[in-house]
């Protein structure tokens, strides 16, 4: 049997190196055809020789030298630039792309792989939260599944197969409410990097981390959501479940509600989105509900976690307002993760920004770019007010 050529964009963060330990799992089945990352060139180097692909790419070409000398002495293509990943997803051997890269960077090359008509496994939900109207249009023109790869989506997707296309009445969004769930607003005032880095449940990436303890990533999700499965944001409901092992639920029209459970562990909606709609066997620990003699559920609080507010009312907005804020989140993020910000400071550096950046109801791609840029500027001169 072929294997599946996979690319892997992103290899070096968390989602693409637990992507990585699947296909040593299953080498039978995958091989990977690419492999992208933005800095981390000294890990890239060992994934190119222990997975031996056939081209690597470094996102910063300032690091391309480093990368090629390393790899001189091996028949691995070494390229560099935003232009070389977008370029790369389109090779003719590749069969699935999994987007792993962190923030809107993601954007260009899925437009590029959907347009190849490479299978999506969508790890990079600010690809949708940016331009979801755009990408799920390509994706229905060029015939290509999207499959999810957040353990969320990847649940309410599981529930949903073998529905039979009953239709869905509202989508019951899990949250783990992050490191700070139980702070007051005088306590979240002067919450530390180092705090807001300790997620209790999962082990992620920097920025997915700070967007997990302000709850914008619950936000993102929740934009997500309404893409991949054609539901309105009040369709969703986030609802706060700390233990994380129902991973999300879907709720049909007869009342009945499907859940997804499984222990915190992303290699099982990697896998399922690798080999839909068969699965693979795991060694991965089982749920083992002796543990669990408590499931708990609340509501999350939106006036302590404002950009949970913002996402669903961008959303409801539509147009390009969800990338106003997506651009404005990963302003203030890297702002807090310098030091530069206060954790609730954020939240306001964000509402500026959605309220100033100029609206468009129905942007184009040229319009998104214009939009991160204007919105990235904005955020920028807000920053330096707040300073």
């Amino acid at each position: 049997m072929k294997k599946r050529q996979l690319a892997i964009l992103g290899s070096t963060g968390s989602i693409g190196t637990q992507a990585l330990e699947v296909v040593s799992e299953h080498s039978d089945l995958f091989e990977v055809y690419a492999l992208t990352a933005n800095n981390q060139v000294d890990l890239l180097i060992n994934q190119a020789r222990k997975y031996m692909p056939e081209v690597v790419v470094i996102a910063n070409e300032r690091k391309y030298p480093e990368l090629k000398e390393a790899l001189e002495d091996l028949p691995i293509k070494v390229w560099a630039g935003a232009d070389a990943i977008a370029q790369m997803v389109q090779s003719e051997p590749i069969d699935m792309v999994l987007t792993a890269m962190v923030g809107y960077s993601g954007l260009r090359p899925t437009i590029s792989a959907i347009k190849a008509g490479k299978a999506i496994a969508l790890a990079n939900k600010e690809t949708l939260v940016v331009a979801g109207e755009l990408i799920m249009k390509l994706a229905a023109e060029h015939k290509v599944p999207i499959l999810p790869v957040d353990s969320e989506h990847s649940a309410i997707f599981q529930c949903l197969t073998g529905a039979y296309d009953n239709p869905i009445e509202k989508i019951l969004l899990t949250a783990s409410g992050g490191p700070f769930r139980r702070k007051t607003l005088e306590e979240l005032a002067t919450v530390t990097k180092a705090q807001a880095l300790k997620h209790p449940n999962w082990t992620m990436g920097a920025k997915i981390t700070i967007d997990s303890a302000s709850m914008m990533n619950k936000g993102f999700e929740m934009i997500e959501a309404k893409w991949l499965f054609d539901v309105t944001p009040d369709q969703v409901q986030v609802v706060v479940h700390p233990q994380s092992v129902i991973h999300s639920m879907v709720q049909f029209e007869d009342g009945a509600v499907i859940a997804q459970l499984g222990i915190p562990d992303m290699k099982l909606p990697i896998a399922y989105a690798f080999s839909f709609p068969t699965r693979m066997r795991s060694m991965a620990p089982r749920l083992d509900f002796n543990q669990y003699s408590t499931l708990t559920f609340e509501e999350p609080d939106m006036e302590r976690f404002r950009n949970l507010a913002f996402a669903f009312e961008a959303a409801r907005q539509g147009g390009n307002m969800p990338c106003i804020l997506n651009a404005a989140n990963e302003v203030v993020v890297a702002a807090f993760l310098q030091d530069r910000i206060g954790f609730l400071q954020m939240s306001d550096v964000i509402e500026r920004t959605m309220r100033k950046a100029s609206f468009i109801a129905n942007p184009s791609y040229e319009d998104y770019v214009a939009t991160d840029t204007e919105a990235r500027r904005l955020a920028n001169e807000e920053l330096i007010i707040e300073n």
